[in-house]
Formats: C-alpha cells, sequence, structure tokens
C-alpha cells in the first residue's frame, strides 16, 4: 500500500542523506521525495511517499523516529489530508495539434506557461492521478520533455 510520510528534520547539512540512506540501507523504496524549510527556518520538512504493508511502514517510521535530526514523524495515510504534484510538460504542437493541447489545458484547468512556434510548455498541478490522466492524454500529441515534483501533504483542518 502507498504511504505519504512526513517527517519534520533540522534544517542542516547532510540530514536529508541520512533520511535518504535509511531507506536505501534497508532496501525500501522512495517513491516520491520533496523537501523544503517550514516557517521556521531551522526546521525541514520532507514528505515522502512509499510503499509497503503496515509491518514495512511501522519499521520505517520506528527507524525515521530514532534519527538525531528528526523532530517529528507522522503518517498521513489514513489521516484527511490534501496532496498535490505539480508537473511542467512541453508538448509538440503543431498547427492541426495547437488547438487540442489548449483544449485539454483548458479541461484539467492547466497553465501554458510557455509558447513557441512548434511547442506548448503546461504547467499541471493537482494529485498523482490527475497528473498521470493529463499525461496520457497528451502522449498521443507528442510530449517532448516531462519533469515533476514529488508529493506534496498537508493535513486538513479539523471541521469543528
Amino acid at each position: 500500500m502507498r504511504h505519504t510520510i512526513s517527517v519534520w528534520v533540522d534544517n542542516e547539512p547532510g540530514v536529508l542523506s541520512r533520511v535518504t540512506s535509511l531507506f536505501s540501507g534497508r532496501g525500501f523504496n522512495i517513491e516520491s521525495l520533496c523537501v523544503a524549510e517550514t516557517i521556521e527556518p531551522d526546521v525541514s520538512r520532507i514528505t515522502l511517499v512509499t510503499s509497503g504493508n503496515e509491518q514495512i511502514i511501522e519499521q520505517i517510521i520506528k527507524q525515521l523516529r530514532k534519527l538525531i535530526n528528526v523532530i517529528r514523524v507522522v503518517d498521513l495515510t489514513r489521516t484527511e489530508h490534501v496532496e498535490r504534484e505539480m508537473a511542467l510538460v512541453k508538448i509538440k504542437a503543431e498547427d492541426r495539434s495547437r488547438a487540442e493541447v489548449l483544449r485539454i489545458a483548458d479541461i484539467f484547468r492547466c497553465r501554458v506557461v510557455d509558447v513557441s512556434p512548434h511547442s506548448y510548455t503546461l504547467e499541471i498541478t493537482g494529485n498523482n492521478e490527475k497528473i498521470r490522466a493529463v499525461l496520457d492524454l497528451l502522449k498521443s500529441i507528442g510530449i517532448q520533455e516531462v519533469v515533476r515534483t514529488g508529493t506534496l501533504a498537508i493535513q486538513r483542518s479539523k471541521k469543528s
């Protein structure tokens, strides 16, 4: 099962390396990884996506909590949360396909961030499934290049 885990760490050199080494050393795969400074400049938040059964995820979380520079670990998978990714996609857009690319961009609320006589570059923001759906549609038109962020996730606020 796919798990989204948030890890708050000290914003110091080498901390990300220690976290990723924990995964590689035990043969766990990181499917997605995003890290940036939080509102507190001395704390960074790592959002990572990994897969495994409950026993493996529990082991990963316990091992993460043992690392010296780790402040907090939360598995967001079973809590209400919002996930987003971003992709920049350069698409071949000749005269006869330009309207189709713009139609797909409009349907999926993508933004055109660059235009040339032979291509468009779209910014796609959404969950993993939305980005995959847009890429599947654009594939037949001619994707030239794709760059994606990893998953970002934040817990939803309580309603009451």
